[in-house]
Formats: structure tokens, C-alpha cells, sequence
């Protein structure tokens, strides 16, 4: 069993509200917290209104099959979040 922990770090420019905050970053909750093998949360910074910390804990069986999850999730975030990425951490375990 395989387990990668990435943690991303978002700069949301121009966001006014933690309201606003939580529309432009739900895609990842909607998108990937329904898969199985993967859990995701806000990590940190949870009170700051242009800063956000997510993580991401996918299970594999294999280590290609967590490497593919991981890229998954980090195309998803280049191409549909309204969010730049200021870190970016991934560990196996």
C-alpha cells in the first residue's frame, strides 16, 4: 500500500470574503471527496481571506497508481480553480 500526502498552497487574489474564499476553492471538496482512495481537507490558513492550505491523502495499491491520482488532482487545480499555487509539498509514506 502506497500513500502520498500533497499539500497545496493557494493565493486567491482579489478575494474579499472567506464566503467568496470557499466558492472559488469548493471544486476540490466536490471533486475529489467523493473518490475512495482519496480524502481531502483545508488544512490551513482557515481564517485568512486571500490565503488557503489544502491537503490531499490519496491511497494506492501501487505507487504509479497514487503518482496518477496526484497529477489528476494538480491538472485539476492548474485548469479550473480561479487560485494561483504558492507551495506545493507531496510526501510518501
Amino acid at each position: 500500500m502506497h500513500i502520498a500526502i500533497l499539500t497545496l498552497n493557494f493565493h486567491l487574489e482579489g478575494c474579499a470574503s472567506l464566503k467568496e474564499k470557499r466558492q472559488r476553492l469548493s471544486g476540490l471538496r466536490d471533486r475529489f471527496g467523493r473518490q475512495p482512495n482519496v480524502a481531502v481537507c483545508e488544512s490551513g490558513e482557515p481564517d485568512t481571506m486571500q490565503n488557503a492550505q489544502w491537503s490531499f491523502v490519496v491511497v494506492a495499491g501501487t505507487r504509479a497508481i497514487a503518482d496518477k491520482q496526484v497529477a489528476e488532482i494538480e491538472t485539476f487545480v492548474a485548469e479550473s480553480l480561479d487560485a494561483r499555487i504558492s507551495g506545493r509539498e507531496l510526501e510518501y509514506l
